[in-house]
């Protein structure tokens, strides 16, 4: 299992995760008791219930690379070009905007 903390603006958002079921997300209950808490984007509204699906939310895969930059990153750091969430893992640690992806090791989980 893979697992990701999502955070805008440097604050913990929620939680990403892959198992053999497909992937999920779920906000963070202290992020969502913030005043001033935003979504993620549209199509992940915030509420409580995870959402889940059986292929990478299209937002999360929106954050990797694309074209020539994905070709350097799968060279250099040897990634499965179908791995979606160990690209997003690996890529999307500093994204363009307020949302970033950090890996969670299994001894943080």
């Amino acid at each position: 299992m893979s697992k990701a903390e999502i955070k805008i603006h440097e604050r913990t958002a929620g939680w990403l995760t892959q198992d053999e079921y497909g992937y999920h997300f779920s906000y963070d209950p202290n992020y969502l008791k913030l005043p001033d808490s935003e979504a993620v984007s549209l199509t992940l509204p915030l509420q409580e219930a995870p959402f889940s699906s059986k292929v990478l939310f299209p937002f999360f895969d929106g954050l990797i690379p694309e074209g020539w930059l994905l070709d350097i990153a799968e060279k250099n750091w040897k990634l499965n070009p179908r791995d979606r969430m160990g690209l997003l893992l690996s890529c999307c640690k500093d994204c363009i905007g307020a949302v970033s992806v950090y890996e969670v090791k299994e001894e943080q989980k």
